[in-house]
Formats: structure tokens, sequence, C-alpha cells
């Protein structure tokens, strides 16, 4: 009940103030489980998807959006979890499979997922390798993943914490479904793990194809760990600088 008082005042104050465009919204399925794969630009992603589209959307979230102490962190943190966004730790290993875990109880009930591929926002704007989490969580329920592409909300949040900026209008473009079951028919006999990757590299292309962004073959956690061990004071990079 909260989550439909809420969400209505939180998409018209997004409406009102950044005026997203979304477009494609009727491609995503009215009832049944769905996975909803989105590019992922920025922290206000995980608000203003799930705010414009008709049906709950739930979201992971990591569990450190939650936690921050500041004001402006929580209000932030309060409207994800009226927007249904769920915090989990997406550190690895047992928590990785709490993750999915979560996220099969969503589809398991008949809910929309709203998931990102890469695993964790981009540290450049550019698209990076899938995460085949996308695909395992499709493919235990038969459902749908309906690609999204998330477009200026990078250059919008830019250096910005929270808030992003009006200028560039963010625009959310929703793909045409992708029939995760029929590719993996399609493969036969095929290993499970060619399975999960032939299914989200399908899911990165579609997105690619609608966000226009470069893309990497390299996964963003990887690019960012990269970043910060260059920036460090300890690293032969920084030292040379």
């Amino acid at each position: 009940m909260l989550y439909d008082i809420a969400k209505g005042p939180v998409r018209t104050v997004i409406r009102a103030v950044w005026r997203p465009d979304l477009r494609g919204a009727d491609r995503i399925p009215a009832t049944g489980p769905v996975v909803l794969a989105s590019n992922h630009c920025a922290y206000s992603d995980t608000v203003i998807l799930p705010a414009l589209i008709e049906r709950t959307v739930h979201f992971l979230g990591k569990s450190d959006m939650f936690s921050s102490r500041s004001a402006a962190g929580r209000i932030g943190g309060w409207i994800m979890r009226q927007l249904r966004v769920m915090p989990v730790d997406r550190a690895g290993g047992s928590a990785s499979e709490a993750a999915i875990g979560a996220g099969l109880a969503v589809l398991r009930s008949g809910g929309v997922l709203g998931i990102y591929p890469e695993g964790t926002r981009s540290p450049d704007g550019r698209l990076h390798r899938g995460k085949t989490g996308v695909a395992r969580l499709a493919l235990a329920v038969d459902a749908p993943i309906v690609p999204v592409a998330m477009i200026g909300s990078f250059e919008a949040q830019r250096g910005r914490r929270f808030l992003p900026r009006r200028h560039p209008r963010i625009r959310v473009l929703v793909g045409e479904p992708i029939d995760a079951p029929a590719i993996a028919r399609s493969l036969g006999d095929a290993e499970r793990a060619v399975v999960l990757r032939t299914v989200t590299d399908a899911v990165m292309d579609a997105i690619a194809e609608m966000s226009g962004q470069e893309r990497v073959d390299e996964y963003a956690g990887d690019v960012k760990r990269r970043l910060r061990e260059a920036a460090s004071p300890a690293s032969p990079d920084a030292r040379r600088s």
C-alpha cells in the first residue's frame, strides 16, 4: 500500500522536474514474470526507471545505497524502498546467490524484476560486458527479458551523488522482449555456460543498439577496480604523475 501511495508523487516530481522521455513501455508484458534489463549509467536510474513504469518493478540495489547517514542519502534510500528497490549485498560468492534467490522470488510470484546486467554503474559511460545472472533468472522461470536503454543519465548526473541535472533530458527506451528460452532451445545440447553467455550477449546487443554506447568487452567492476588502483598514491602510475 505504501508503494502505491509513494509511487504517484515520486513520478509526478520526476516528470515535472526532469521531464524524462519514456518510449516503448507498451512492450513490457502486462502480466506474468518479466526481467527488465537495463544499462546502468547513474544512481538516478534506479529511481527514474521504476517510477515511470506502470507495473511494479522490483530492483536489486546495492546495500550501501541504503546505509548513508547524510540527510540526502536517507531520503534517497527511503524513496528507493518505496519504489520496491531491494537492498542486497552483491560482493560475490554466497552474496551473489542471495541476490539471485531474491530475484527468483519476485519472478516466481509473477512480478517484474529490474536488473543491471553490467552489475554496477558504468564508470565511463560505456556499455560493459554483461554478467550472466540475467540469463539465469529468465531461464529459471521461462520469463522474457525486456531490454532498456537509459540515455543521458550519465551526463546529467556526472559529478553528482544523488540528483541529476535537468539537462541533458533523460530518455528511457524500452526494446522488444527477448525470448531467452527460445534462444536456449536453438542452441540444442550446448553447455549451460554457452547458453547463458549467448542469452546475455543478445541482451547487451539490444541495449547497445538502443543506447548507442560504445561497447567494452570487460566487466564494469574490473574497470572500476583498475581506475581505483591507478588513482591510489601507492600505484606506479600515480607516483609517476
